[in-house]
């Protein structure tokens, strides 16, 4: 029977991919629905000067930003606790469990309900998110050669689910036939779809996502599990106020990222290899690099979402269509489309020996987003007299940023894995996710930076504002991909043997 199903069972499955796979795919695809879903409206949402919450452009970009930031350094804390006491089955179903909660709090009352609706987003996010990964990962043996195919089709549901999301969630909160309820309320109803295929598929995981405590007596277990559950509930009054007062998250932010920084350079010295130290340090610059490159990729919830609403003709190639549902789905569209393209290229260039390595990824990474960012800086050249312009070269740029991400996003976690020292990989691992956090953090401020102080200014003048602050993110984003590729050398004997 499934239920009394053995790891060595689950893992010797016959084919390409396990039964188990298929079920951990549809949950993802349902939870990135409802995650992306609401990451697209957000910012729209909080913008809107009707229905929404009436904030400034200024303000909607910087409570975007803390949001963002507060969802992935919740799924690190989220991380730890599955890892030690709840196991990652009990975490994704509470994570579950709370998100939907907090999407039918805002679709019951958009306005009133938000911020306690989002803080419980979070919270459930960072139970959720960091799990299904790694159930996935143990449904294979070490050194399995079936393991990239199946996180390819994993990383497939992802994408369905986002493009899915975006598409639907932003046709409901910007019709005039429905609106923002009908938004966070669908997010609720799919989240619901994915817990309850987990509920009735787990049993098929066997030992996978158990409790690592299993081996202590029930009561104590229980009381550990009761510890976190409360929590995560005494934790609610403050993510809500450092989401409704921004400043308190610049506080936030400010202590823990040279708190983080303090207790890496003392685990570093600590290390008594060279070779680990240099290895670590190596992962500390991707790290950097990371914050940046996301800091820039993720405009699009925010900046690009209000450029989208605001700027955007209605017209894609041959058909009318919302401009923010192509700037929520069409890099999750191009990802499907082209990474099975652009992994058939690198195995390519691996047989004939001309595959770059991580470092010139990264790098080239970079490029992309630079000339990703200038083509949407170009789009001011195609404006007409109303301060609206083309949705063709505005999808043109999403294009590009598409294989910006394909060649820096899959190699991050891998990467952080092979530098780490065994006893060190939790708190790198953490630090990746932390890196994430600040990269949202920053996207937050920089599209503050780039909105228009005054919130009567004409259409011509936000177009203007937003295309000079994606110049300048192309500038830096070139000279960061310049550095990374100059330096490859240094950082590659930094890396040593790790490829």
């Amino acid at each position: 029977m499934e239920q009394n199903l053995t790891l060595d069972q689950i893992q010797n499955f016959e084919g390409k991919y396990p039964k188990q796979l298929w079920y951990l795919f549809l949950v993802e695809m349902w939870e990135r629905f409802c995650f992306y879903g609401m990451r697209g409206v957000l910012t729209i949402f909080m913008a809107d000067q009707v229905l929404g919450l009436s904030l400034s452009d200024k303000e909607a970009n910087l409570k975007y930003g803390a949001i963002q930031a507060f969802v992935y350094a919740f799924t690190f804390i989220g991380g730890i606790f599955a890892d030690k006491i709840l196991g990652f089955k009990k975490s994704l179903v509470f994570g579950g469990i709370v998100m939907i909660a907090g999407n039918l709090l805002i679709a019951f009352s958009p306005q009133e309900m938000f911020y306690l609706g989002i803080t419980l987003s979070i919270i459930g996010t960072g139970f959720f998110k960091p799990n299904i990964s790694s159930m996935v990962g143990e449904l294979y043996k070490e050194g399995d050669s079936r393991r990239d195919a199946g996180f390819g089709l994993f990383y497939s549901g992802i994408n369905i689910g986002a493009l899915l999301g975006g598409a639907v969630c932003v046709y409901f909160g910007t019709s005039k036939d429905y609106g923002w309820s009908y938004s966070f309320l669908s997010a609720a109803v799919v989240m619901l779809i994915g817990l309850v295929t987990f509920m009735l598929t787990k049993k098929s995981l066997g030992p996978i996502g158990d409790s690592p405590l299993l081996e202590l007596p029930k009561s104590k277990r229980t009381t550990k599990e009761i510890a976190v559950y409360i929590g995560s509930i005494i934790s609610i009054p403050l993510i809500f106020m450092m989401i409704k007062n921004t400043d308190y998250t610049d506080y936030f932010m400010y202590t823990i990222g040279p708190l983080a920084i303090f207790y890496f350079l003392f685990e570093t010295y600590k290390e008594k290899e060279l070779k680990a130290q240099k290895k670590l340090i190596a992962a500390f610059i991707f790290i950097i690099f990371s914050i940046i490159f996301w800091a820039f990729f993720e405009q699009s919830g925010g900046s690009l979402a209000l450029f989208a609403q605001n700027n955007l003709h209605h017209n894609l190639l041959f058909f009318e269509i919302n401009p923010n549902i192509v700037n929520n789905t069409s890099n999750s569209l191009f990802v499907i489309v082209f990474s099975p393209i652009l992994g058939l290229l690198w195995l390519a260039m691996a047989k004939r020996k001309l595959e770059p390595n991580t470092v010139v990824k990264f790098g080239l990474g970079f490029l992309f987003l630079a000339a990703a960012f200038y083509v949407f800086y170009y789009t001011r050249f195609f404006a007409d007299v109303e301060g609206l312009t083309s949705l063709n070269i505005f999808t043109l740029a999403y294009l590009v940023i598409t294989f910006g991400e394909l060649c820096l996003s899959p190699i991050g976690l891998s990467i952080m894995t092979k530098l780490s020292p065994k006893r060190l990989s939790g708190m790198m691992m953490g630090m990746w996710f932390l890196a994430s956090a600040y990269g949202q953090y920053a996207a937050g401020l920089l599209g503050a930076g780039m909105s228009s102080p005054d919130e009567n200014a004409s259409l011509v003048s936000k177009l203007q504002g937003y295309t000079d602050g994606y110049y300048q993110l192309a500038v830096y984003a070139l000279i960061s991909g310049a550095v990374l590729i100059i330096f490859t050398p240094l950082i590659k004997k930094l890396m040593q043997e790790v490829k």
